[in-house]
Formats: C-alpha cells, sequence, structure tokens
C-alpha cells in the first residue's frame, strides 16, 4: 500500500516544484523536462495510423464518397453530413435512420438502420491493403 501512496507523493512534490518555480520566473528543469522540436519535423506530413489511417475503399463507397480512398473516421463524418443533408433520421426516433436509394448500396439494402450499426455496416467497404 506505501508504495501507490509514496508514487503519489512523488508526483505531487514534482508538481509541487514546478508551480513554485514558475512563480518565481525559472525553468522547473528537473520536474518539466523542456522538448525541443526542430521546425522541419513540425512541418513535415504527420504519419496516420488506425481509423485516421486513409484506406482504400470498394466501388460502392468511392461513388457514394466520391474518393478511392479515406480514413475510416472522415468516412462515417462524410455519410452523417449526408444522412443530416438530406433529413434521414426518423424524427420520432433519432436514433434511427431511414435509407434511401444511395445509402441502400452501403447498408446492405436495409431500409432502416441504427445510429450504432454504421461504423460494422462499412467495414466491408474497406479494402484489406496487402
Amino acid at each position: 500500500m506505501t508504495r501507490v501512496f509514496g508514487g503519489c507523493r512523488t508526483l505531487a512534490a514534482a508538481a509541487a516544484r514546478a508551480a513554485v518555480a514558475a512563480r518565481a520566473g525559472t525553468k522547473a528543469s528537473a520536474a518539466a523536462p523542456a522538448v525541443i522540436s526542430s521546425p522541419s519535423s513540425t512541418a513535415a506530413k504527420p504519419k496516420h495510423s488506425g481509423i485516421l489511417k486513409p484506406i482504400p475503399v470498394s466501388l460502392a463507397m468511392r461513388k457514394f464518397l466520391g474518393v478511392p480512398e479515406i480514413s475510416r473516421s472522415q468516412a462515417v463524418k462524410k455519410i452523417w453530413e449526408y444522412i443530416k443533408g438530406h433529413q434521414l433520421q426518423n424524427p420520432a426516433n433519432k436514433k434511427e435512420i431511414c435509407c434511401d436509394e444511395k445509402l441502400k448500396t452501403l447498408f446492405e439494402d436495409r431500409d432502416k438502420v441504427g445510429m450504432l450499426e454504421i461504423a460494422k455496416l462499412i467495414s466491408p467497404h474497406f479494402l484489406k491493403s496487402k
């Protein structure tokens, strides 16, 4: 039990030293080391991974979105823009989406889709890269 509280005390002491040093107008080099970044590294293109990584999409998704590859998060965002722009949410139950013909091509010809199902239903449209 003392190891847990000992770790908290250490962190609290470092934070207190940093606060005192900040009030004094000096840098607390032991508590918070400065991170120096070169200008070239900040101007470099960020490397995306996970759901932010652009992935090639199926022909149906390509026709819907108009791009050959897109990240999962951006695809969901554009689908929601389409749903809201065409007022396809059920007015009585906002969690339910009434699919038009264009959305049915993405959502396995279903008439209604739950809002939490969208990510699962568009998953097969993202092609595996080799």
